[in-house]
């Protein structure tokens, strides 16, 4: 760590904040109808209800809210599915190509639909523009504002007592995505654009290069045969090459949502490390500040709604502290270096880190702090767009962002699935205090009872199970072993970086894993879809149950849950609950790994 790092990390986590509260506003009025975009655009929202035969002033129990909100998602990924099996007979494909195999289709469709964006193919060699823009586009819109409105149902119950209904999903999706999401990712695909990411509909373009290269090929007879020599090794020709093809498309459009909605993927397989897709330092930063913005800008929105912001500013708290320790050990282990690769210095006693940190797989226009910021807030949030190659980070270095994803992305996390996270920690936080001064447990003016304590349980073990027993699969079975290209303690890591980033929605991978094959298109795929609707519907049925709840008066045995001790508590309690859970499989994978790059037998 120096001093350079600290400077750049302080200044990103003090823009996010100030940025938070307008945004915070803003969410606010929208969803009270009071903001002037929604008194502006309301014939055009009122169009769409006439359309889709909506009555807006129709309320939903949380039941037909959860109804709607995943056969709308089943729907999203059917569609998806068909479109990415059909694309080759479709227009918008200047490249011509075909359709996605069966498996991988359906991995896709799922990937894009619980807002992960796990890639396991290369999307500038397999995806069409056509597909690419009303198909995997529309789909961060659409899984994003299904994050938001689940939240701002939540909310809802909190805010509400003694009703049956939190809302009405078709309406909170309508304008989430049309007030919320559309302007916004507008601004940042305009400030994108701005530092070079290209926006055209052009075929690729050959290029010539400034260097000319010169390779080794086999020689090829007629039938394409490699041609061997007298002795059987291969003949080879020196071969030259002096232009390159370079990808295009409409790249600035997909990035600004796929970074707002906290969806993840890219455009090119290099993600965020293409300099088409993140081309200046500048534009690293607004990516950075577009991921986390809304996470923490809903914070707020929840100490509006329940007319406490006291309330907001400690689950807020509670995310920058988490993500300020994060980044600093992200940076201090990535700034360490390997030890392994050593230089002796002149009086040959002592031994030199690595000059710089450990700068493997990372972009040198970034640096290691750009990377580190980056690398903990696309795993704090369920974002999974990647700026580096997570795979090459240090044993520790690695150790953070799978940590961070683990603990069910509540450390600012996606676009309204980390709030209602951490609301659900801090519904297990007031029952834990509650036990242990025996009080009923109360969370802003709402009694906490079984059934609420029911579907926490559900919410905080439903991913850990899935992680866990889908990683336990894959390393038990001959399908999942062929997968690996690192044996040992990193290819264990791999695998469970991949299930933990299925499970919890996040999309980005320790690379070195194979993983498009069949065994995982399709195991991976189920980890998403439960991942993400096994914790919604239970997340909505909270909501209900709170709704329907009268608010009980503050006295002087309620628990404080504005202070700093309820943020210490709520901060011991995800990592106790969350970080627990994993503690044997991180000792199998990160922990060995470190161990032995430390020269510990």
């Amino acid at each position: 760590m120096n001093g350079n790092n600290l400077l750049q990390a302080g200044i990103f986590i003090v823009v996010l904040l100030a940025l938070a509260v307008p945004v915070a506003g803003y969410i606010t009025r929208v969803l009270d109808g009071r903001s002037r975009v929604v008194r502006l655009f309301a014939p055009v929202e009122n169009l769409l209800y006439r359309l889709a035969g909506v009555d807006r002033e129709s309320e939903m129990d949380w039941k037909r809210y959860a109804l709607a909100t995943v056969s709308f998602n089943a729907l999203g990924a059917l569609f998806l599915y068909v479109l990415l099996r059909v694309q080759g007979w479709l227009p918008g494909n200047p490249q011509q190509f075909g359709p996605m195999t069966v498996d991988g289709a359906f991995n896709t469709a799922v990937s894009f639909v619980t807002n992960t964006n796990w890639q396991d193919y290369t999307p500038e060699q397999t995806v069409s523009y056509l597909t690419q823009m009303l198909g995997l586009t529309v789909q961060n819109f659409l899984s994003a504002a299904t994050g938001i409105v689940v939240v701002i149902a939540l909310i809802r119950g909190f805010a509400r007592h003694s009703m049956k209904t939190i809302g009405n999903f078709w309406v909170d999706l309508t304008r989430t995505t049309l007030y919320v999401l559309v302007p916004m990712a507008a601004i940042i695909a305009a400030l994108l654009m701005s530092q070079g990411m290209i926006q055209n509909f052009k075929s690729y373009q050959d290029v010539p290069t400034l260097q000319t290269t010169t390779y080794a090929a086999p020689r090829l007879d007629a039938q394409g045969n490699p041609v061997k020599d007298a002795q059987g090794n291969a003949v080879t020709v020196d071969t030259k090459v002096t232009t390159q093809t370079l990808a295009m498309g409409p790249v600035a459009s997909q990035v600004a949502i796929k970074m707002l909605g906290t969806n993840g993927g890219g455009f090119f397989n290099a993600n965020s490390a293409h300099p088409y897709e993140n081309p200046t330092p500048f534009s690293n930063f607004v990516e950075m500040i577009a991921i986390l913005i809304i996470p923490a800008a809903l914070c707020l929105v929840f100490g509006n709604v329940i007319a406490d912001r006291r309330q907001g500013i400690a689950v807020l708290a509670v995310m920058t502290i988490a993500f300020a320790v994060a980044v600093g050990f992200e940076l201090n282990a990535e700034q360490a270096g390997n030890p392994m690769l050593t230089s002796l210095n002149v009086d040959q006693h002592a031994s030199a880190l690595q000059a710089g940190g450990n700068m493997e797989g990372k972009e040198t226009r970034f640096g290691i702090a750009q990377t580190g910021i980056f690398v903990v807030a696309t795993t704090a949030a369920s974002c999974g767009a990647v700026n580096a190659a997570h795979d090459s980070l240090t044993p520790l270095g690695g150790l953070v962002p799978m940590l961070l994803i683990q603990l069910g992305e509540v450390i600012f996390g996606g676009v309204g699935s980390g709030l209602y996270g951490m609301l659900v920690f801090a519904l297990l936080a007031v029952f834990v205090a509650g036990l242990m001064i025996g009080r009923t447990p109360e969370y802003v003016g709402k009694k906490i009872e079984s059934f609420e304590m029911k579907m926490v349980a559900i919410v905080v073990l439903l991913t850990p199970m899935l992680v866990l027993v889908g990683t336990s699969i894959a390393v038990l079975t001959d399908a999942g072993k062929a997968g690996i290209a690192n044996p040992g303690a990193h290819g264990f890591s791999e695998i469970l970086y991949a299930f933990s980033s299925a499970a919890n929605n996040n999309g980005s991978a320790f690379a070195g894993l194979s993983v498009n094959t069949p065994f995982y298109n399709w195991l991976l795929a189920i980890a998403m879809w439960f991942g993400r609707f096994g914790t919604i519907v239970p997340v909505l049925a909270i909501a209900g149950s709170l709704a329907g709840k009268k608010r009980i008066a503050v006295t002087g045995g309620t628990l404080p849950t504005h202070g700093p001790l309820f943020v210490v508590l709520l901060l011991g309690t995800v990592l106790l609950v969350g970080a627990l859970t994993y503690v044997p499989a991180l000792a199998l994978g990160p922990g060995v790994e470190h161990l032995i790059m430390m020269g510990v037998h």
